[in-house]
């Protein structure tokens, strides 16, 4: 992977961080908010939505931007972001036509967001550590 290549992949990798870090700072910060939306919602384990959410966002976020790991990194958004959309934005479940598209857009951000960290994934495996600025490189290698 060439630098000016590589620099392109780092300024990606970090603006598409900036989403989960503010994300997770909120889950954090507003743990018992998170955590009684999640209830409301029926996530299973609605403790998770408080500052586990909000590390594991952070700890994405840093694998992704950093470079430490980042496929695993991009893993972990994917993993957040399939019961995010699940269990707090099932459109389909909601009469109100402005409340319905308000979620069907979260809904299909977060699926898009979900195809953005599949790239990743499939991208920092296929470098591996030829990956440019990045402290580790890939944890797998295809």
């Amino acid at each position: 992977m060439s630098a000016g290549v590589g620099a392109i992949v780092l300024v990606g990798r970090i603006l598409f961080s900036v989403f989960f870090v503010r994300s997770g700072w909120g889950h954090i910060k507003r743990a018992e908010g998170m955590i009684g939306y999640a209830r409301s919602a029926e996530l299973p384990l609605p403790i998770l939505a408080g500052w586990p959410a909000g590390g594991w966002l952070l700890a994405a976020s840093a694998s992704i931007a950093l470079g430490i790991w980042p496929d695993i990194g991009a893993l972990m958004v994917g993993a957040f972001v399939i019961p995010a959309a699940w269990y707090f934005h099932r459109y389909w479940t909601i009469d109100d036509p402005e409340g319905r598209r308000t979620q069907a857009l979260a809904f299909y951000r977060n699926v898009e967001i979900l195809g953005a960290a599949l790239v990743m994934f499939g991208l920092f495996g296929w470098a591996g550590h030829s990956l440019r600025f990045a402290v580790t490189g890939a944890a797998t290698k295809w």
